[in-house]
């Protein structure tokens, strides 16, 4: 029963904190978007991206460093504590989510691996001047310009899209798609999507993600048209260029650790704001573009890791672990 109680008490914590919190990140994110509408879109993404892997890694935190030790300290072996229905049905439920998790985080690699077996069989590899990342020219239907892998990427372009694009449209292209690559877009997004999975009772992690695919798409705009402002209207004119190319009702849905120019045809609505962003952004002073990115994008990070300085400073306090196992006491009498 020790062990089982134990088990039991973590995965409830675990989305209880995970639940919670992202709650009030959403919160956060709908109270303060007019504020983060001033930030550059990079520095929108990572706060963005913080936020929405914030509470799984807080509940992480709390369990690594104050459930788990409180605990093995203070809880006997020879407990006669038993799970109530309550607590086995938060349990159960948080179990699922993690299990979850753990299978879309599978799937999708799974997809990936398919995908790029898929995609080189049909390409041929060519080298691109300043590109320095593995690049093939792909034999397909759909007009794919698309950096696939999280960890080692390669760069995939559909062969009617390397001959319908001028040159000038083609490096434009490329830049935003380097955009994604510098801010490692790929891992992010595959983090997101397994973490997501965990959370089964709340829906508000899904409107993060929303915000944040937004947010990364233009930060990507703004790389590419921090080179120029002819890079700006360039990337605009390949974007209309492409849209016009995807075939009528066909899409092309990638994995969470792929991403696409224009990966489908839901996409389509979005290019004029898109185009009018670029249009913008061809008249504003590109040194302006990511101006607050460089101190303000690392701040959420800086929180986070403050977090974990403060959890483990408070936690080697005498009086803090058995003030934790006093308080799970309470919450396991509460939900017998």
């Amino acid at each position: 029963m020790y062990t089982f109680l134990g088990i039991t008490l973590v995965l409830a914590l675990l989305l209880t904190i995970n639940a919670t919190a992202t709650m009030l990140a959403a919160g956060f994110g709908r109270v303060f978007r007019p504020l983060l509408r001033k930030c550059s879109a990079r520095t929108r993404a990572e706060i963005l991206f913080v936020m929405r892997i914030g509470p799984p890694v807080l509940a992480i935190i709390v369990i690594v460093v104050f459930m788990i030790p409180s605990y093995l300290a203070y809880e006997p072996h020879a407990t006669d504590e038993s799970v109530s229905w309550k607590l086995g049905l938060l349990a159960t439920i948080s179990a699922i989510g993690v299990g979850l998790a753990i299978w879309r985080g599978l799937r999708s690699w799974l997809a990936t691996r398919s995908l790029l077996n898929d995609w080189l069989t049909s390409s041929t590899r060519v080298e691109i001047e300043a590109i320095t990342v593995p690049t093939f020219i792909l034999q397909h239907s759909f007009p794919i310009i698309a950096v696939v892998g999280a960890l080692r990427p390669g760069l995939f372009i559909a062969s009617h899209v390397f001959e319908s694009l001028t040159q000038e449209e083609l490096v434009a292209a490329l830049a935003h798609e380097y955009g994604h690559l510098a801010a490692r877009d790929n891992f992010k997004r595959s983090v997101m999507r397994v973490s997501r999975a965990a959370l089964l009772i709340i829906p508000c992690g899904r409107s993060l993600d929303r915000a944040w695919s937004e947010a990364s798409e233009s930060a990507a705009d703004e790389y590419a048209a921090q080179q120029s402002s002819l890079v700006a209207l360039n990337l605009a004119s390949a974007l209309v260029r492409i849209a016009r190319m995807i075939p009528k009702g066909q899409q092309q849905i990638l994995p969470a650790s792929v991403s696409g120019f224009l990966s489908n045809s839901d996409d389509v609505p979005g290019v004029k704001g898109r185009v009018r962003r670029l249009v913008e952004l061809a008249n504003a002073d590109p040194d302006l573009l990511a101006s607050n990115a460089s101190f303000v994008r690392f701040v959420p990070w800086l929180i986070l890791t403050l977090m974990v300085v403060i959890a483990v400073t408070i936690e080697s306090r005498p009086h803090v672990l058995a003030s934790v196992h006093h308080f799970v006491e309470q919450v396991v009498v509460v939900l017998s």
